[in-house]
């Protein structure tokens, strides 16, 4: 499945967080792609805080590599892997861990040199005009499922 939308503000792109909240399962993984400021962790917080609550500090993990929260149906690890040198590090930190315990956002994947995670949604965020444009690409169990955007 590809499917492309138009993100016009800020607010759009937190929706479609939001949106694909519903639709994330434990093991899966939702992997942001994009250049700096395209959008990525705003897309995460919205993702995040339906997952939470609604005041959910999401900070960006530039700076921790990843952070953790504890959500109703399962935990939730989001990783921004920028700062990494190797794709082992990502591994090193607790990704495996985080995918079998939860779900795993993962901003910055390419970092991964390939070893992505086989159950995931690739979300490619590209300025356009004003906004931005998502588009989303199935793979595993993502194929076929659902999404409420």
């Amino acid at each position: 499945m590809i499917r492309s939308i138009a993100l016009p503000d800020e607010s759009a792109t937190e929706r479609l967080g939001a949106g694909l909240a519903h639709a994330l399962r434990r093991g899966d993984a939702v992997c942001l792609y994009g250049p700096l400021g395209a959008g990525k962790t705003t897309l995460a917080r919205g993702l995040i805080r339906a997952l939470t609550t609604p005041d959910q500090e999401a900070p960006s993990p530039t700076f921790t590599l990843v952070q953790f929260y504890e959500a109703p149906r399962f935990p939730l690890a989001h990783f921004d892997l920028y700062r990494l040198t190797r794709p082992e590090e990502a591994y090193e930190i607790g990704l495996d861990e985080a995918l079998e315990d939860g779900a795993v956002l993962i901003e910055w994947p390419q970092r991964l040199d390939g070893r992505l995670p086989i159950d995931r949604l690739d979300i490619e965020l590209e300025p356009e005009g004003g906004g931005r444009r998502a588009r989303l690409t199935a793979h595993g169990a993502w194929e076929g499922r659902s999404l409420d955007v």
